[in-house]
């Protein structure tokens, strides 16, 4: 009888009252069906929690509290609601401090909203309906029902972090190495002082502040962290509204040297990549109000340029983001924009690398170019199909939600974000950042504040939320091989699990020091992940230079191959997992497989005529045969050219088409369960 009981009530309130509906005076609602008389005063719902931005001017408020932990849903999805236009908000929290939880807006084929979220016991919650889109306030009122079910189970691999203050800590600008030994450390800078909360091997911390000369552009925005001396040390970049910075490392680690041109440049993202693949890190930065801009490094100077990535005249550019998009071996540019209005200066941009030291701005043939207003944004292969996907996160949602662009392999996206959940998370955020925090075996989004997107694998996330835990730089600051988060004054560490992982130090040797720009591949039963390395994901922090890989309850990798930016391909075959590896450019290494349960024959991974494995013809010249007495099991084919190249990849087949190598002498690798095996092969025109 409650449901009715409430209803009751609200058909009895009058305008009077409803105009002084508040989040302090909110009616009660229990679960069943709810009528509201109007929405005719009352507070306008604050922040906004659902999709398309302000422009409401009432609003009605209700609170509900479950006795139990359950799963709550919201929803105007009504027969007698037709032909009516909905947004509801849910927020937790003090009236005088909410937060949202989360909101919709307009469901999948109808301008009704509906909206479910994990209710905790004796936690109050406010349900907050607005007339954005009735000029009305709904005089004739709508219905809406409250339903609870089942709490929706934890999941395997569950999230969780444990809070520890650094004392004489303040604040955290990033997580990463910073003394060489490629743990990651905590980061600030000032105008006269770079601050590190450094890792050491046995699992302490030491606290040390080094005085630098004058920054003469101080921290604002963002920075980043890269070595672009090939000292083994780390530099830093940052600046602000003015101009840009760069701190040098010493050689002996001790100190640093500062850098600065006079140009002006109002910075946004920063970051380190090697634009012309010299094996030199160069630096790029997000100009606010103009042409964005780079310096050029040429192992003794840096030489300043603007334009030719993004000519937008009044900039707008916000968050960079350098990844391999079309997987041809060259990193591309994203760029996420947030200047607001028709301005062409509000369109994201992708820009393709053409390999010749050019870029061709290819966002409206990709589908990426749109006006949603973002301060950045988080690549990554959600659906492990081998093309890294991009979560547009929304700082604002006056145009646009957030969306969901799932790469088709062909250099097009395709927006999937209705029934993914984002089209749900009803907070927006400037840092968008994607690691796998469960280590589950897919990528996860973090951004909206504190607001973790749980991948479940299969096109859909499930939001998570942690008090006190909100946007910072991720790295694993305690060496576990599980992502921590970094927040002011606190390291907030991941609880972890029983899943396992990869941890990985990319070193170049041909390519820039760190391996930035590098593609790595890890393959286990359960298919094929990939990463990119980066310096300057996000928007404002610098995240760790490690690459990481949740491998969930699989125990063994069959292969770690590395595409480096010189073109050098490096295969590690059986690497250990749950350990952190330094793999150098140029070096390749042969582990052990994990033994089996059942005692079986066991083939050494070192003899190349294990199982009859044989190809012809030799010399061929548009196709090539494989034949093994027995199949590889999960067999991958690598081919390289004789400088060490891949120059094809593809599943274990009988037949390959080789029609596209060009003459010459290529080396067949064959890498399965148990062996290794290679051959040369002459290719003939």
């Amino acid at each position: 009888m409650k449901p009715l009981y409430l209803t009751a009530i609200c058909l009895l309130t009058t305008a009077g009252l409803s105009a002084q509906n508040t989040c302090d005076d909110a009616f009660e609602a229990t679960p069943g069906t709810i009528t509201v008389e109007s929405v005719v005063g009352g507070q306008v719902p604050t922040p906004i929690c659902a999709q398309n931005g302000i422009g409401a001017q009432r609003g009605v408020w209700y609170e509900y509290t479950a006795v139990d932990s359950v799963t709550t849903t919201v929803s105007t999805v009504l027969d007698q609601n037709q032909g009516l236009d909905t947004r509801v908000h849910i927020y937790e929290g003090p009236c005088s401090d909410r937060v949202c939880v989360a909101g919709n807006d307009d469901v999948e084929g109808s301008f009704l909203s509906t909206i479910s979220w994990q209710s905790e016991p004796d936690v109050t919650y406010y349900i907050a309906f607005d007339d954005r889109w009735s000029s009305s306030g709904f005089d004739s009122g709508f219905d809406f029902t409250l339903v609870e079910t089942e709490p929706i189970p934890e999941p395997v691999g569950a999230l969780g972090f444990t809070t520890q203050p650094m004392a004489g800590w303040s604040r955290s600008l990033g997580i990463v190495d910073m003394n060489g030994d490629y743990l990651d450390d905590l980061l600030d800078v000032s105008s006269s002082s770079v601050s590190t909360m450094t890792q050491t091997q046995n699992g302490d911390y030491e606290f040390a502040i080094v005085a630098t000369p004058p920054a003469a552009f101080p921290y604002s925005w963002s920075i980043a962290a890269g070595d672009m001396t090939g000292n083994g040390y780390n530099d830093l970049l940052y600046g602000g509204s003015v101009g840009v910075n760069f701190m040098f490392r010493d050689d002996d680690g001790e100190g640093f040297t500062e850098f600065h041109t006079t140009d002006y440049v109002f910075s946004q993202r920063s970051n380190f990549v090697d634009l012309n693949n010299d094996g030199l890190l160069d630096a790029f930065v997000c100009h606010d109000v103009q042409p964005n801009v780079y310096y050029m490094n040429d192992g003794e100077s840096l030489e300043f340029f603007q334009g030719g990535l993004s000519e937008v005249p009044d900039g707008g550019n916000y968050g960079s983001i350098w990844v391999d998009y079309d997987n041809d071996g060259l990193v591309d540019l994203f760029i996420a924009k947030c200047r607001g209005g028709a301005s062409l200066a509000n369109y994201n941009q992708l820009f393709k690398n053409n390999g010749d030291g050019t870029f061709t701005e290819v966002s409206e043939d990709a589908g990426l170019y749109d006006n949603v207003q973002t301060w950045s944004s988080a690549w990554a292969d959600f659906d492990n199909d081998g093309y890294m996907d991009v979560l547009v996160g929304a700082s604002s949602f006056a145009q646009g939600g957030h969306k969901l662009m799932h790469n088709n392999g062909d250099g097009t996206f395709t927006d999937i974000t209705a029934g993914s959940g984002f089209e749900n998370l009803g907070a927006t955020g400037i840092e968008w950042v994607a690691y796998d925090f469960n280590n589950d075996g897919y990528v996860d989004v973090m951004g909206g504040n504190g607001r973790f997107m749980m991948n479940n694998g299969d096109g859909t996330f499930n939001l998570e939320q942690f008090n006190g835990v909100t946007n910072g730089p991720v790295g694993d600051m305690n060496n576990d091989g599980f992502p921590d988060i970094a927040t002011q004054g606190n390291i907030h560490f991941n609880n972890g699990n029983e899943n396992n992982w990869v941890k990985i130090n990319t070193a170049g040797t041909v390519s820039n020091a760190n391996g930035i720009g590098a593609r790595v591949e890890l393959y286990t039963a359960a298919g094929k992940q990939i990463r990119d390395v980066h310096s300057g994901v996000g928007f404002r922090f610098m995240h760790t230079l490690n690459v990481h890989f949740g491998i969930g309850t699989e125990t063994q990798v069959d292969s770690l191959v590395i595409h480096w930016p010189s073109g050098i391909t490096d295969v590690h075959v059986y690497p250990d997992t749950n350990t952190f590896l330094l793999l150098t450019e140029g070096e390749e290494t042969i582990g052990e497989p994990e033994e089996e349960e059942e005692e079986e024959e066991t083939v050494s991974t070192l003899d190349a005529d294990v199982r009859g494995f044989e190809l012809y013809p030799n010399p061929a010249t548009t196709e090539l045969f494989l034949k093994s007495e027995e199949l590889p099991v999960r067999a991958v084919i690598h081919i390289f050219d004789l400088h060490g190249r891949l120059v094809m990849q593809e599943p274990y087949s009988e037949t390959l088409n080789i029609s596209n190598l060009g003459h010459g002498m290529y080396i067949v690798k064959v890498i399965s369960d148990g062996f290794v095996t290679e051959r040369k092969f002459v290719k003939t025109l």
